[in-house]
């Protein structure tokens, strides 16, 4: 039998806009880059507001720590626990809310669905709630790209 060489691996050329070879998304194209810790990071604008969210497919909504609910000027002492989530830290508690709007880099939906999670969550998630209302959302090596 005859030895045969490996087909060396050739990479993807990525040509759709707002994607980069290197660096940062563009302003407007709906993406996020991976940050160095190997998520992927959405600095969006919540209410007008910024957010810092870790991208979650597997969260089913987006969900807020009680600070960034907070600063949304949600009343979180008013709010009233209806829903028992699971999360990486175990079972918690959780209120529901509508947020207005939430844009990530130019992606903008109104009227999302959130939950404020009283206690256990470090970082606010950008969930289901969010990603699943998007026309497609898809992810490469280094960029997370959203479409309204």
């Amino acid at each position: 039998m005859a030895a045969v060489d490996p087909q060396p691996l050739r990479m993807a050329r990525l040509d759709a806009a707002g994607f980069a070879a290197a660096g940062a998304p563009k302003p407007g194209s709906g993406a996020v880059a991976k940050g160095s810790d190997g998520h992927f990071w959405a600095d969006a604008e919540v209410n007008g507001k910024p957010v810092r969210f870790l991208v979650d497919t597997g969260a089913t909504a987006v969900a807020l720590t009680p600070d960034d609910a907070r600063r949304l000027g949600i009343r979180t002492a008013d709010l009233k626990p209806g829903y028992d989530v699971t999360t990486a830290g175990g079972s918690m508690r959780a209120s529901a809310v509508t947020l207005a709007s939430v844009s990530v880099n130019g992606a903008r939906l109104e009227n999302v669905q959130a939950l404020v999670v009283n206690d256990g969550l470090d970082v606010s998630l950008l969930g289901m709630s969010y990603l699943g209302r998007l026309t497609r959302f898809e992810a490469t090596r280094d960029t997370l790209r959203f479409e309204p």
